[in-house]
Protein backbone atom coordinates (compact mmCIF):
# COMPACT_ATOMS: atom_id res chain seq x y z
CA UNK A 1 0.00 0.00 0.00
CA UNK A 2 1.41 3.57 -0.33
CA UNK A 3 2.24 5.50 2.32
CA UNK A 4 1.51 9.17 1.91
CA UNK A 5 2.68 12.84 2.70
CA UNK A 6 1.00 15.84 2.99
CA UNK A 7 2.49 19.29 2.67
CA UNK A 8 0.49 22.82 1.57
CA UNK A 9 1.58 22.76 -2.04
CA UNK A 10 3.51 20.20 -3.95
CA UNK A 11 5.23 21.38 -6.92
CA UNK A 12 5.87 18.71 -9.86
CA UNK A 13 9.37 19.95 -11.67
CA UNK A 14 12.49 21.82 -10.16
CA UNK A 15 13.27 23.51 -13.29
CA UNK A 16 13.98 26.55 -13.19
CA UNK A 17 10.18 27.92 -13.70
CA UNK A 18 8.94 25.32 -10.88
CA UNK A 19 12.16 25.92 -8.26
CA UNK A 20 11.68 30.12 -8.48
CA UNK A 21 7.36 29.50 -7.76
CA UNK A 22 8.01 26.93 -5.40
CA UNK A 23 10.96 29.58 -4.02
CA UNK A 24 8.61 32.14 -3.52
CA UNK A 25 5.59 30.58 -2.21
CA UNK A 26 8.23 28.85 0.81
CA UNK A 27 9.51 33.06 1.13
CA UNK A 28 5.80 33.56 2.08
CA UNK A 29 5.26 31.00 4.40
CA UNK A 30 4.12 28.06 2.61
CA UNK A 31 5.40 24.58 3.03
CA UNK A 32 6.17 23.57 -0.03
CA UNK A 33 7.46 19.89 -1.80
CA UNK A 34 9.37 19.83 -4.80
CA UNK A 35 9.40 16.82 -6.68
CA UNK A 36 11.61 16.18 -9.60
CA UNK A 37 11.87 12.95 -11.47
CA UNK A 38 15.57 12.62 -12.20
CA UNK A 39 18.29 12.62 -10.26
CA UNK A 40 19.79 15.32 -8.51
CA UNK A 41 23.48 16.45 -10.58
CA UNK A 42 26.36 18.54 -9.54
CA UNK A 43 28.04 21.29 -11.98
CA UNK A 44 31.74 19.91 -11.30
CA UNK A 45 30.90 16.39 -12.43
CA UNK A 46 29.21 18.14 -15.65
CA UNK A 47 32.23 20.10 -16.72
CA UNK A 48 34.22 16.95 -16.29
CA UNK A 49 31.91 15.08 -18.48
CA UNK A 50 32.24 17.53 -21.23
CA UNK A 51 35.71 17.95 -20.67
CA UNK A 52 35.95 13.89 -21.56
CA UNK A 53 32.90 13.86 -24.35
CA UNK A 54 33.98 13.21 -27.66
CA UNK A 55 31.18 15.22 -28.90
CA UNK A 56 31.83 18.53 -27.96
CA UNK A 57 28.89 19.88 -30.42
CA UNK A 58 26.73 17.56 -28.53
CA UNK A 59 24.70 19.29 -25.43
CA UNK A 60 22.68 16.31 -24.25
CA UNK A 61 26.23 14.06 -23.99
CA UNK A 62 27.40 15.51 -20.27
CA UNK A 63 24.42 14.67 -18.82
CA UNK A 64 24.16 11.18 -17.06
CA UNK A 65 20.39 9.76 -18.68
CA UNK A 66 18.63 7.43 -16.84
CA UNK A 67 16.43 4.10 -16.99
CA UNK A 68 13.47 5.21 -14.61
CA UNK A 69 13.24 9.14 -15.70
CA UNK A 70 14.58 9.09 -19.20
CA UNK A 71 14.96 12.25 -21.37
CA UNK A 72 15.43 12.21 -25.51
CA UNK A 73 18.48 11.41 -26.49
CA UNK A 74 19.47 11.48 -30.32
CA UNK A 75 23.48 11.16 -30.60
CA UNK A 76 25.05 8.46 -31.23
CA UNK A 77 22.01 7.08 -32.03
CA UNK A 78 17.96 8.45 -31.32
CA UNK A 79 17.23 6.04 -27.52
CA UNK A 80 13.76 6.19 -28.50
CA UNK A 81 12.00 7.68 -25.66
CA UNK A 82 9.63 9.88 -28.08
CA UNK A 83 7.34 8.36 -30.56
CA UNK A 84 6.98 10.45 -34.17
CA UNK A 85 3.64 9.56 -35.98
CA UNK A 86 4.18 12.50 -38.12
CA UNK A 87 3.88 14.08 -40.73
CA UNK A 88 7.08 16.11 -39.71
CA UNK A 89 9.61 14.89 -36.79
CA UNK A 90 9.63 16.86 -33.96
CA UNK A 91 12.80 15.64 -32.14
CA UNK A 92 13.09 18.54 -28.46
CA UNK A 93 16.37 17.97 -26.54
CA UNK A 94 15.42 18.19 -22.87
CA UNK A 95 16.70 16.92 -19.34
CA UNK A 96 15.24 15.12 -16.50
CA UNK A 97 17.18 16.40 -13.59
CA UNK A 98 17.05 18.55 -10.46
CA UNK A 99 17.44 21.86 -12.20
CA UNK A 100 16.01 21.22 -15.65
CA UNK A 101 16.85 22.11 -19.49
CA UNK A 102 18.37 25.23 -18.06
CA UNK A 103 21.65 23.93 -17.51
CA UNK A 104 22.77 23.79 -21.11
CA UNK A 105 21.02 26.83 -22.08
CA UNK A 106 22.37 29.86 -23.76
CA UNK A 107 20.66 31.93 -20.89
CA UNK A 108 18.44 34.50 -23.81
CA UNK A 109 16.08 36.69 -21.46
CA UNK A 110 14.64 38.51 -23.69
CA UNK A 111 11.31 40.01 -22.93
CA UNK A 112 8.24 39.46 -25.71
CA UNK A 113 6.92 42.81 -27.57
CA UNK A 114 3.19 44.20 -26.74
CA UNK A 115 1.82 43.30 -29.87
CA UNK A 116 3.08 39.29 -28.90
CA UNK A 117 0.25 39.16 -26.46
CA UNK A 118 -2.23 40.38 -28.99
CA UNK A 119 -1.39 38.53 -32.25
CA UNK A 120 -4.73 38.22 -33.10
CA UNK A 121 -6.09 41.84 -32.81
CA UNK A 122 -3.04 43.50 -34.62
CA UNK A 123 -2.37 41.40 -37.26
CA UNK A 124 -5.50 38.89 -37.56
CA UNK A 125 -3.73 35.67 -37.27
CA UNK A 126 -2.95 33.05 -34.17
CA UNK A 127 -4.48 34.10 -30.63
CA UNK A 128 -4.63 37.04 -28.32
CA UNK A 129 -3.11 36.34 -24.82
CA UNK A 130 -5.72 37.17 -21.63
CA UNK A 131 -3.27 39.42 -20.47
CA UNK A 132 -1.44 41.60 -22.09
CA UNK A 133 2.86 43.23 -22.08
CA UNK A 134 1.72 45.43 -19.02
CA UNK A 135 0.61 42.71 -16.92
CA UNK A 136 3.51 40.86 -16.69
CA UNK A 137 6.24 43.75 -17.05
CA UNK A 138 6.69 43.67 -12.86
CA UNK A 139 7.10 39.95 -12.82
CA UNK A 140 9.73 39.75 -15.70
CA UNK A 141 11.74 42.58 -13.63
CA UNK A 142 11.21 39.90 -10.76
CA UNK A 143 12.88 37.45 -12.98
CA UNK A 144 15.35 39.50 -14.16
CA UNK A 145 16.65 40.30 -10.18
CA UNK A 146 16.56 36.79 -9.52
CA UNK A 147 18.75 35.60 -12.40
CA UNK A 148 20.61 38.92 -12.66
CA UNK A 149 19.74 39.65 -16.17
CA UNK A 150 22.54 42.19 -18.51
CA UNK A 151 21.42 43.73 -21.02
CA UNK A 152 21.70 47.18 -23.36
CA UNK A 153 19.16 50.17 -22.70
CA UNK A 154 18.74 50.21 -26.40
CA UNK A 155 16.34 46.94 -25.81
CA UNK A 156 13.90 49.02 -24.11
CA UNK A 157 12.43 50.43 -27.33
CA UNK A 158 11.44 47.11 -28.24
CA UNK A 159 10.11 45.75 -24.97
CA UNK A 160 9.16 48.50 -22.93
CA UNK A 161 10.69 49.12 -18.92
CA UNK A 162 10.23 50.84 -15.59
CA UNK A 163 13.48 49.70 -14.47
CA UNK A 164 17.22 49.50 -15.80
CA UNK A 165 18.41 46.04 -16.36
CA UNK A 166 20.33 44.15 -13.18
CA UNK A 167 23.39 44.24 -14.48
CA UNK A 168 25.18 46.41 -17.95
CA UNK A 169 25.50 44.31 -20.74
CA UNK A 170 28.46 41.99 -21.36
CA UNK A 171 31.23 43.00 -22.74
CA UNK A 172 31.35 42.40 -26.54
CA UNK A 173 33.30 39.97 -28.46
CA UNK A 174 35.72 41.12 -31.67
CA UNK A 175 33.49 39.14 -33.63
CA UNK A 176 30.10 41.07 -32.20
CA UNK A 177 31.94 44.64 -32.81
CA UNK A 178 33.16 44.18 -36.35
CA UNK A 179 30.02 42.22 -37.35
CA UNK A 180 27.75 45.52 -35.24
CA UNK A 181 29.78 47.93 -37.35
CA UNK A 182 29.65 46.75 -40.35
CA UNK A 183 26.27 45.72 -40.59
CA UNK A 184 24.79 49.77 -38.82
CA UNK A 185 23.35 51.14 -40.03
CA UNK A 186 20.78 49.28 -41.89
CA UNK A 187 20.80 46.64 -39.19
CA UNK A 188 20.92 47.32 -35.36
CA UNK A 189 23.12 44.10 -33.81
CA UNK A 190 22.24 44.42 -30.21
CA UNK A 191 24.03 42.84 -27.46
CA UNK A 192 21.39 39.88 -26.04
CA UNK A 193 20.01 40.25 -22.66
CA UNK A 194 21.12 37.33 -21.21
CA UNK A 195 21.06 35.46 -17.80
CA UNK A 196 24.70 36.07 -17.15
CA UNK A 197 27.19 37.61 -14.97
CA UNK A 198 28.47 40.76 -16.60
CA UNK A 199 29.94 42.02 -13.21
CA UNK A 200 30.12 39.60 -10.13
CA UNK A 201 26.58 39.26 -9.03
CA UNK A 202 24.65 37.11 -6.19
CA UNK A 203 27.22 35.31 -4.84
CA UNK A 204 28.62 34.31 -8.88
CA UNK A 205 31.23 35.21 -10.62
CA UNK A 206 31.24 37.13 -13.78
CA UNK A 207 31.63 35.82 -17.41
CA UNK A 208 35.33 35.54 -18.51
CA UNK A 209 34.18 33.74 -22.34
CA UNK A 210 34.64 30.04 -22.07
CA UNK A 211 32.96 29.60 -24.87
CA UNK A 212 31.05 26.43 -24.04
CA UNK A 213 27.85 28.40 -22.10
CA UNK A 214 25.97 25.08 -23.86
CA UNK A 215 26.46 22.31 -22.95
CA UNK A 216 27.73 23.60 -19.30
CA UNK A 217 29.10 27.42 -17.64
CA UNK A 218 32.34 25.63 -15.92
CA UNK A 219 32.20 28.51 -13.21
CA UNK A 220 28.32 29.38 -13.27
CA UNK A 221 28.35 32.83 -14.39
CA UNK A 222 25.26 32.01 -16.20
CA UNK A 223 22.28 31.38 -14.19
CA UNK A 224 20.29 28.29 -14.84
CA UNK A 225 17.93 25.79 -13.02
CA UNK A 226 20.15 24.02 -10.67
CA UNK A 227 20.96 27.27 -9.29
CA UNK A 228 17.36 27.94 -8.56
CA UNK A 229 17.25 24.64 -6.82
CA UNK A 230 19.25 25.38 -4.60
CA UNK A 231 18.06 29.03 -3.98
CA UNK A 232 14.13 26.83 -3.55
CA UNK A 233 15.89 24.88 -0.77
CA UNK A 234 17.31 27.52 0.84
CA UNK A 235 14.05 29.37 1.11
CA UNK A 236 12.55 26.34 3.03
CA UNK A 237 11.40 24.04 0.17
CA UNK A 238 11.70 20.17 0.52
CA UNK A 239 13.03 18.60 -2.89
CA UNK A 240 12.37 15.12 -3.03
CA UNK A 241 14.52 13.37 -6.60
CA UNK A 242 13.66 10.19 -8.15
CA UNK A 243 10.53 10.76 -7.81
CA UNK A 244 7.95 10.31 -11.00
CA UNK A 245 4.20 11.60 -11.22
CA UNK A 246 1.88 9.26 -12.82
CA UNK A 247 -1.59 10.50 -11.85
CA UNK A 248 -3.75 12.63 -9.93
CA UNK A 249 -6.46 12.25 -7.85
CA UNK A 250 -9.38 14.40 -7.78
CA UNK A 251 -12.95 14.64 -6.47
CA UNK A 252 -16.49 15.89 -7.52
CA UNK A 253 -16.18 19.28 -5.97
CA UNK A 254 -13.25 20.00 -8.51
CA UNK A 255 -10.51 19.85 -6.37
CA UNK A 256 -7.03 17.55 -6.67
CA UNK A 257 -6.94 15.86 -3.88
CA UNK A 258 -3.42 13.76 -3.93
CA UNK A 259 -0.85 12.86 -6.58
CA UNK A 260 1.03 9.90 -7.23
CA UNK A 261 4.45 8.76 -7.97
CA UNK A 262 7.21 6.14 -8.24
CA UNK A 263 10.40 6.07 -7.03
CA UNK A 264 13.08 4.24 -8.73
CA UNK A 265 12.37 0.70 -7.48
CA UNK A 266 8.91 1.24 -8.39
CA UNK A 267 7.29 1.90 -5.23
CA UNK A 268 4.13 3.82 -5.56
CA UNK A 269 3.67 7.21 -2.90
CA UNK A 270 0.96 9.56 -2.19
CA UNK A 271 1.03 13.09 -1.76
CA UNK A 272 -1.80 15.06 -0.45
CA UNK A 273 -1.84 18.72 -0.37
CA UNK A 274 -3.93 22.09 -0.91
CA UNK A 275 -2.43 23.38 -4.14
CA UNK A 276 -0.62 21.75 -6.96
CA UNK A 277 1.03 23.32 -9.18
CA UNK A 278 2.55 20.87 -12.68
CA UNK A 279 5.78 22.73 -13.06
CA UNK A 280 7.55 20.25 -15.51
CA UNK A 281 8.09 20.70 -19.32
CA UNK A 282 5.02 21.35 -21.96
CA UNK A 283 5.59 17.80 -22.98
CA UNK A 284 5.89 16.13 -19.22
CA UNK A 285 3.08 17.67 -18.05
CA UNK A 286 0.69 16.75 -20.59
CA UNK A 287 1.77 13.77 -20.48
CA UNK A 288 0.78 13.32 -16.26
CA UNK A 289 -2.57 14.91 -16.95
CA UNK A 290 -2.95 12.23 -19.67
CA UNK A 291 -2.14 9.67 -17.42
CA UNK A 292 -4.57 10.80 -14.76
CA UNK A 293 -7.42 9.71 -17.07
CA UNK A 294 -10.61 7.86 -15.49
CA UNK A 295 -14.04 6.73 -16.31
CA UNK A 296 -14.98 10.36 -15.58
CA UNK A 297 -11.97 11.80 -17.97
CA UNK A 298 -11.62 9.15 -20.28
CA UNK A 299 -9.49 11.38 -22.28
CA UNK A 300 -7.36 12.80 -19.31
CA UNK A 301 -7.63 15.50 -16.83
CA UNK A 302 -7.58 19.44 -18.16
CA UNK A 303 -9.13 17.99 -21.40
CA UNK A 304 -12.96 18.17 -21.26
CA UNK A 305 -12.57 20.60 -24.73
CA UNK A 306 -9.90 18.24 -26.45
CA UNK A 307 -6.99 20.94 -25.67
CA UNK A 308 -4.43 19.46 -23.84
CA UNK A 309 -1.59 18.76 -25.55
CA UNK A 310 -2.68 20.97 -28.56
CA UNK A 311 -1.34 24.13 -30.24
CA UNK A 312 2.54 22.85 -29.75
CA UNK A 313 5.02 25.26 -30.81
CA UNK A 314 8.73 25.34 -30.76
CA UNK A 315 11.39 28.19 -32.69
CA UNK A 316 11.36 26.46 -36.51
CA UNK A 317 15.45 27.63 -37.50
CA UNK A 318 17.20 28.04 -40.62
CA UNK A 319 20.81 29.02 -41.04
CA UNK A 320 23.49 30.55 -43.45
CA UNK A 321 27.12 30.30 -43.55
CA UNK A 322 30.30 31.89 -44.88
CA UNK A 323 33.57 33.14 -45.09
CA UNK A 324 33.62 36.97 -43.98
CA UNK A 325 36.63 38.77 -46.06
CA UNK A 326 38.04 39.90 -42.90
CA UNK A 327 39.50 37.60 -39.81
CA UNK A 328 36.53 37.63 -36.88
CA UNK A 329 37.78 34.94 -34.95
CA UNK A 330 34.88 33.66 -33.81
CA UNK A 331 35.05 31.57 -30.49
CA UNK A 332 36.16 34.55 -27.64
CA UNK A 333 33.34 35.28 -25.61
CA UNK A 334 30.55 33.79 -25.09
CA UNK A 335 28.66 31.12 -27.85
CA UNK A 336 25.75 33.54 -29.06
CA UNK A 337 26.33 36.82 -27.72
CA UNK A 338 24.29 39.36 -30.43
CA UNK A 339 21.66 39.29 -32.66
CA UNK A 340 18.95 41.87 -35.01
CA UNK A 341 15.68 42.62 -33.30
CA UNK A 342 14.49 45.00 -35.60
CA UNK A 343 12.30 42.02 -37.66
CA UNK A 344 10.26 40.95 -34.86
CA UNK A 345 7.74 42.99 -35.36
CA UNK A 346 5.70 44.57 -38.25
CA UNK A 347 2.93 44.69 -40.28
CA UNK A 348 4.72 41.87 -42.23
CA UNK A 349 2.86 39.21 -39.12
CA UNK A 350 -0.31 39.43 -41.08
CA UNK A 351 1.35 37.35 -43.87
CA UNK A 352 4.45 35.66 -42.92
CA UNK A 353 6.24 34.73 -39.34
CA UNK A 354 8.26 37.32 -37.59
CA UNK A 355 11.86 36.20 -37.29
CA UNK A 356 15.15 37.15 -34.92
CA UNK A 357 18.26 36.50 -36.65
CA UNK A 358 21.24 35.43 -34.12
CA UNK A 359 25.10 35.86 -34.54
CA UNK A 360 27.23 32.86 -33.77
CA UNK A 361 30.09 33.47 -31.74
CA UNK A 362 30.82 29.54 -31.18
CA UNK A 363 34.23 28.14 -31.76
CA UNK A 364 35.05 27.10 -35.11
CA UNK A 365 37.81 25.20 -35.09
CA UNK A 366 36.45 21.17 -34.58
CA UNK A 367 33.88 21.55 -37.20
CA UNK A 368 36.51 23.30 -40.06
CA UNK A 369 38.81 20.78 -39.24
CA UNK A 370 36.49 17.80 -39.47
CA UNK A 371 35.20 19.15 -42.62
CA UNK A 372 38.72 19.97 -43.72
CA UNK A 373 39.90 15.83 -43.44
CA UNK A 374 36.95 14.52 -45.23
CA UNK A 375 38.04 16.76 -48.01
CA UNK A 376 41.56 14.69 -48.42
CA UNK A 377 43.57 18.05 -46.70
CA UNK A 378 46.61 16.93 -45.63
CA UNK A 379 49.98 18.96 -44.13
CA UNK A 380 50.64 22.36 -45.03
CA UNK A 381 47.07 22.65 -46.85
CA UNK A 382 45.47 21.44 -43.97
CA UNK A 383 47.25 24.07 -41.68
CA UNK A 384 46.28 26.72 -44.12
CA UNK A 385 42.66 25.71 -44.69
CA UNK A 386 42.24 25.49 -40.87
CA UNK A 387 43.67 28.43 -39.94
CA UNK A 388 41.84 30.75 -42.74
CA UNK A 389 38.62 28.76 -42.18
CA UNK A 390 38.55 29.02 -38.65
CA UNK A 391 39.01 32.94 -38.27
CA UNK A 392 36.62 33.74 -41.31
CA UNK A 393 33.94 31.27 -40.95
CA UNK A 394 30.41 32.93 -39.85
CA UNK A 395 27.22 31.62 -39.08
CA UNK A 396 23.85 33.37 -38.56
CA UNK A 397 20.57 31.80 -37.95
CA UNK A 398 16.93 32.25 -37.97
CA UNK A 399 14.24 32.44 -35.05
CA UNK A 400 11.15 32.09 -36.66
CA UNK A 401 7.67 32.26 -35.35
CA UNK A 402 5.17 29.56 -35.38
CA UNK A 403 1.40 30.19 -35.15
CA UNK A 404 -0.38 27.97 -32.53
CA UNK A 405 -2.06 24.91 -34.66
CA UNK A 406 -4.61 22.54 -33.21
CA UNK A 407 -3.60 19.69 -35.09
CA UNK A 408 0.18 20.24 -33.97
CA UNK A 409 0.29 18.27 -30.62
CA UNK A 410 1.67 16.13 -28.17
CA UNK A 411 0.18 13.07 -26.81
CA UNK A 412 0.60 9.69 -25.22
CA UNK A 413 2.33 7.11 -27.26
CA UNK A 414 0.11 3.51 -28.03
CA UNK A 415 3.27 2.01 -29.29
CA UNK A 416 6.16 2.74 -26.69
CA UNK A 417 6.12 2.16 -22.45
CA UNK A 418 9.28 3.66 -20.85
CA UNK A 419 10.91 1.25 -17.92
CA UNK A 420 7.84 2.11 -15.39
CA UNK A 421 5.90 0.76 -17.77
CA UNK A 422 4.55 4.28 -18.65
CA UNK A 423 3.33 5.60 -22.02
CA UNK A 424 6.39 7.71 -23.42
CA UNK A 425 5.11 10.91 -25.28
CA UNK A 426 4.20 10.84 -29.16
CA UNK A 427 4.11 14.11 -31.14
CA UNK A 428 1.98 15.05 -34.63
CA UNK A 429 3.87 17.83 -36.17
CA UNK A 430 3.94 20.19 -38.91
CA UNK A 431 4.76 23.55 -40.75
CA UNK A 432 2.88 26.05 -42.05
CA UNK A 433 2.98 28.67 -45.01
CA UNK A 434 3.11 31.19 -42.82
CA UNK A 435 6.54 29.81 -41.44
CA UNK A 436 7.72 29.16 -45.03
CA UNK A 437 6.78 32.93 -46.14
CA UNK A 438 8.99 33.93 -42.99
CA UNK A 439 11.71 31.86 -44.51
CA UNK A 440 11.64 33.44 -47.73
CA UNK A 441 11.85 36.41 -45.92
CA UNK A 442 14.87 35.59 -44.04
CA UNK A 443 16.28 34.42 -47.59
CA UNK A 444 16.58 37.52 -48.21
CA UNK A 445 17.68 38.75 -44.89
CA UNK A 446 20.98 36.34 -45.40
CA UNK A 447 21.76 37.42 -48.61
CA UNK A 448 22.18 40.78 -47.90
CA UNK A 449 24.04 40.37 -44.77
CA UNK A 450 26.34 38.51 -46.35
CA UNK A 451 27.11 40.47 -49.01
CA UNK A 452 27.81 43.52 -46.67
CA UNK A 453 30.16 41.42 -45.15
CA UNK A 454 31.86 40.73 -48.37
CA UNK A 455 31.16 36.90 -47.68
CA UNK A 456 32.41 33.89 -50.40
CA UNK A 457 31.75 30.33 -49.83
CA UNK A 458 27.70 31.51 -49.05
CA UNK A 459 25.92 27.79 -47.82
CA UNK A 460 22.38 27.50 -46.78
CA UNK A 461 20.99 24.95 -44.96
CA UNK A 462 18.58 22.44 -46.81
CA UNK A 463 15.24 24.16 -47.91
CA UNK A 464 12.48 22.75 -46.00
CA UNK A 465 14.35 21.51 -43.01
CA UNK A 466 14.13 22.91 -40.07
CA UNK A 467 16.06 22.61 -36.80
CA UNK A 468 13.34 23.67 -33.55
CA UNK A 469 15.57 25.60 -30.48
CA UNK A 470 13.79 23.59 -28.12
CA UNK A 471 11.06 26.04 -26.90
CA UNK A 472 8.71 24.10 -26.13
CA UNK A 473 5.04 25.85 -26.29
CA UNK A 474 1.53 26.09 -26.32
CA UNK A 475 0.27 23.00 -25.26
CA UNK A 476 -1.13 24.28 -21.71
CA UNK A 477 -2.37 27.53 -23.53
CA UNK A 478 -3.86 29.97 -20.78
CA UNK A 479 -7.02 31.65 -22.79
CA UNK A 480 -10.23 33.34 -22.18
CA UNK A 481 -12.56 30.15 -21.74
CA UNK A 482 -12.65 26.40 -21.17
CA UNK A 483 -13.76 25.53 -24.73
CA UNK A 484 -10.49 27.21 -25.94
CA UNK A 485 -7.62 26.80 -23.70
CA UNK A 486 -6.50 24.77 -20.94
CA UNK A 487 -5.49 27.40 -17.84
CA UNK A 488 -7.18 30.56 -17.28
CA UNK A 489 -5.00 34.12 -17.08
CA UNK A 490 -3.21 32.88 -13.51
CA UNK A 491 -2.42 29.11 -14.94
CA UNK A 492 -5.09 28.07 -13.07
CA UNK A 493 -6.92 25.04 -14.46
CA UNK A 494 -10.40 25.64 -15.67
CA UNK A 495 -11.93 22.15 -14.39
CA UNK A 496 -9.82 22.21 -10.98
CA UNK A 497 -9.62 25.25 -8.35
CA UNK A 498 -6.25 24.15 -7.01
CA UNK A 499 -4.16 22.89 -9.71
CA UNK A 500 -2.12 25.09 -11.58
CA UNK A 501 0.24 24.80 -14.44
CA UNK A 502 3.71 26.98 -14.27
CA UNK A 503 5.70 25.97 -17.91
CA UNK A 504 6.38 27.40 -21.21
CA UNK A 505 3.17 25.08 -22.36
CA UNK A 506 0.62 27.80 -20.80
CA UNK A 507 2.15 30.77 -23.35
CA UNK A 508 -0.46 30.80 -26.29
CA UNK A 509 1.85 32.55 -28.15
CA UNK A 510 5.75 31.66 -29.42
CA UNK A 511 6.64 35.08 -31.04
CA UNK A 512 10.09 35.60 -31.23
CA UNK A 513 12.02 35.06 -28.28
CA UNK A 514 12.94 32.27 -25.90
CA UNK A 515 10.51 31.27 -23.74
CA UNK A 516 12.39 30.63 -20.53
CA UNK A 517 11.98 34.48 -18.99
CA UNK A 518 8.45 35.12 -19.47
CA UNK A 519 7.69 31.29 -18.37
CA UNK A 520 9.73 32.39 -15.17
CA UNK A 521 7.74 35.56 -15.18
CA UNK A 522 4.45 33.79 -15.37
CA UNK A 523 4.87 31.43 -12.68
CA UNK A 524 6.03 34.35 -10.18
CA UNK A 525 2.25 35.85 -11.50
CA UNK A 526 0.62 32.53 -11.00
CA UNK A 527 2.43 32.33 -7.39
CA UNK A 528 0.80 36.00 -6.26
CA UNK A 529 -2.60 34.42 -7.17
CA UNK A 530 -2.00 31.32 -5.24
CA UNK A 531 -1.34 33.60 -2.40
CA UNK A 532 -4.69 35.57 -3.25
CA UNK A 533 -2.46 38.83 -4.15
CA UNK A 534 -4.35 38.53 -7.95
Amino acid sequence: MSDTISTDVVVIGSGVVGALTARKLALAGRQVLMLEAGPRIQRDDIVTNFRHSARKDDFIAPYPNSTFAPFPDYKPEDNGYLDQVGPNPYKPEYLRVVGGTSWHWAAQAWRLLPNDFRLKSQYGVGRDWPIGYEDLEPYYYEAELLWGVSGPAEMAKYSPRKQDFPLPPVTPSYLERRVSERLSPQYEVLTNTTGRNSLPYDGRPQCCGNNNCMPICPIDAQYHGGIAADAAEKAGVKLMTQAVVYKLEHNQHGKITALHYYDWNKVSHRVEAEVFILAANAIEIPKILFLSADDKNPNGLCNNHDQLGRNLMDHPSNSATFYVDEPLWPGRGPMSPSSIQQLRDGAFRSESAAFRIDISNSSRVAGVTATAIKEGLMGQALDEAILYRSSHELSIKNVLEQLPDPKNRTMLSTRKKDALGLPTPAFSYSYDAYIERGMQHSLNVYADIAKMLGASNVRYSTPGVYSNNQHITGTLAMGFDEKTSVTNHVGKAWEYDNLYMVSTGVMPTVATANSTLTACALGLRTADAILGKI
